[in-house]
């Protein structure tokens, strides 16, 4: 059956169904909604928006209910502008707590209408599950706080940057929330009231501490040119692809540096001409198998609109994005019922604000995040007590 959410948090549970307001209790006979809410966790739902791929209820608004809709939008923004200027955060307080019940009635009723719709207009996304499970995973970062500590930066605290820097992120609030559907490659964006975690200034993440005992950071070792191999069906070396590179293709005695920054320009310039590369990574044939001239179709039913120019890069960027937030996903189910949690994640990047009592698992973890879907990633690992002092493990993989 179809209904809404009156509130997204989980202490929050207030439903609109069947023109009656409910609190407090989830009802059995819940269907089809238009967006996720954390207490529908356990709930098998079918979600408009992710049909919709992130589109806004605006967006997808059927006409003959757009005047009505911005009525109800607008009277909308005035309870949030009357929030703000009261300074009553919706962090702390139920919306349905907030508001008029009939507004709710009217407001839901419409939602309702336009959901509907979706559901009747959009096709069911091919990896419509892993996108519920992802915005699953990110809902539950969005509710940790950060614990942000200023005094961890020392005696860089002194300096009129680092004073400035501080002062504009303490106007962001300590949470980050991500937005799924950012970007056309799936790489995940932040939003505008979110802690800016993407572009958070090296200099500074010192400031930046876990809430149990330390981070521990797993990233992979050079992600997009393993995405290449998995691609093509090659081998993933086991030890640094820049070395397995220099050694086995240029065969020239170069340094790694320069074999790096010579692949780099390859991998991500496709005008760049690499013959010793070519031979080995065939960009024709990736083309081949996953753009049909005028789409991308990725191995993980991801499907991107682009020319010859961009296609290889989406490709190449989506798919790499696409595996690393699965892997994300998994890590989060075993995280389940310990004290250690995803902290952020920064591009391919995984952050766990890890809790002492949980090392039993770490071997398990980091397997686990290695062990991908285009063969087992070399993953590097780092531990530090906050996020600017991270030092790198020596790890060995199985």
């Amino acid at each position: 059956m179809l209904f809404q959410t009156l509130d997204n948090k989980n202490e929050c549970v207030g439903i609109y169904l069947d023109g009656k307001l409910v609190y407090d209790r989830i009802p059995e006979e819940l269907t089809k909604t238009w967006r996720y809410a954390s207490f529908l966790k356990d709930k098998d739902i079918e979600y408009a928006s992710v049909y919709s791929l992130g589109k806004s209820l605006d967006d997808v608004c059927p006409d003959h209910l757009s005047e009505d809709w911005s009525n109800i939008s607008s009277r909308l923004k005035a309870f949030f502008l009357s929030f703000n200027e009261a300074k009553i955060s919706l962090d702390e307080n139920c919306f349905f707590d907030m508001v008029p019940e009939r507004f709710l009635l009217e407001y839901c009723d419409i939602k309702n209408e336009i959901t509907k719709s979706v559901f009747q207009n959009f096709f069911r996304p091919k990896n419509y599950r892993f996108l519920v499970d992802l915005t699953k995973v990110l809902d539950d970062i969005k509710y940790q706080k950060l614990n942000i500590n200023p005094s961890e930066l020392g005696n860089r605290l002194g300096s009129s940057r680092a004073r400035t820097y501080i002062k504009r992120m303490k106007q962001h609030r300590p949470n980050i929330i991500y937005n799924t559907f950012g970007t056309k490659t799936g790489r995940l964006t932040t939003t505008r009231d979110s802690f800016p975690i993407l572009t958070f200034d090296k200099s500074y993440r010192s400031m930046l501490c876990p809430n149990n005992d330390y981070f521990v950071e797993l990233d992979y070792n050079a992600a997009e040119l393993r995405t290449v191999f998995g691609l093509l069906d090659i081998e993933q070396p086991r030890n640094d692809i820049h070395e397995w590179i220099t050694k086995n293709i240029y065969q020239s005695g170069m340094s790694r540096e320069e074999s790096k920054k010579k692949t780099f320009a390859w991998l991500y310039n496709p005008m760049y001409n690499n013959e010793p590369l070519e031979k080995v990574f065939n960009r024709d044939k990736i083309l081949e198998k996953f753009w049909d001239g005028k789409q991308v179709n990725t191995p993980f039913d991801r499907n991107i609109r682009a020319d010859h120019h961009h296609a290889f890069n989406y490709i190449m960027q989506s798919s790499t994005s696409d595996l690393f937030l699965r892997k994300m996903i998994d890590i989060h189910d075993k995280l389940k019922d310990r004290n250690s949690h995803i902290a952020f994640c920064i591009h391919d990047s995984l952050v766990i604000d890890f809790a002492r009592e949980d090392r039993d698992i770490i071997s398990d973890i980091v397997e686990e995040f290695s062990s991908t879907s285009l063969g087992s990633f070399k993953t590097n690992v780092s531990v530090g007590k906050n996020f600017g002092d991270m030092k790198e493990l020596t790890w060995k993989q199985s």
